[in-house]
């Protein structure tokens, strides 16, 4: 392939826009040293509170979010604030406190990433959840692991057949065929599921949103949780 081609190439890639809501100046600055040489990656915007960023931008793909902030602000707050916006959130965080990691992983986050982690993961980390994927950690896995209040919703056998094969990342044509069921029922059961998680205080709107619901309940198997090295 051509130097041209491959400049081309470059040119065309996808930048994501990366915003930071963090109030120490170090870990700005970290971030920002970690995300410079990814062509792909474009640190925009640094702000102490969410609301300070929002009034900054909104054009952004994806929020690294600290969960303890000194605006005193709820880490589901921050979450709900953003994910209005139609920005996806990683939680960028050093506090070992499984309630907040919980409050805001059911608002909606991509995942939860502690801060001693290597430049390499944090990379790779910010790269999947600007691109909209979940980023499944240990200290994800142990907060939903470790919840003792998660509201009951009574899904039928038949719902739970289907949660568990729609959330572990089948379509719904293939749940039909699995299942024996039309496409149809399939979608108007996995309607009926979200109406019932909606109906718990625990909405799942989005297919990751269900796959974490299916976590929580004991559907799916909570990730395995890999050692650090």
């Amino acid at each position: 392939m051509g130097s041209g081609r491959v400049s081309e190439m470059a040119q065309t890639r996808t930048v994501r826009r990366v915003g930071l809501v963090e109030d120490h100046e170090s870990v700005a600055i970290g971030l920002a040293a970690m995300l410079g040489p990814e062509p792909d990656l474009e640190l925009v915007a640094v702000a102490e509170s969410v609301a300070g960023l929002l009034a900054e931008t909104s054009d952004l793909d994806l929020v690294v979010l600290d969960l303890r902030l000194p605006d005193g602000s709820a880490p589901e707050d921050n979450v709900t604030a953003l994910r209005e916006h139609d920005i996806e959130v990683l939680v960028f965080t050093g506090a070992d406190n499984a309630f907040l990691v919980r409050s805001a992983a059911k608002a909606g986050v991509l995942g939860v990433l502690r801060k001693s982690e290597s430049v390499a993961t944090v990379v790779e980390a910010v790269r999947r959840a600007a691109s909209g994927e979940q980023v499944v950690t240990t200290d994800w896995a142990a907060a939903i692991d470790g919840d003792p209040k998660l509201s009951d919703v009574g899904l039928s056998p038949r719902q739970e057949e289907v949660l568990m094969l729609y959330a572990s990342g089948e379509k719904a044509s293939r749940v039909a065929r699995l299942t024996g069921l039309s496409e149809q029922t399939v979608n108007d059961y996995l309607g009926r599921i979200r109406q019932k998680y909606a109906d718990a205080g625990r909405p799942a709107p989005t297919k990751t949103d269900l796959y974490k619901r299916a976590v929580e309940d004991g559907w799916l198997p909570v990730p395995e949780r890999q050692q650090r090295t």
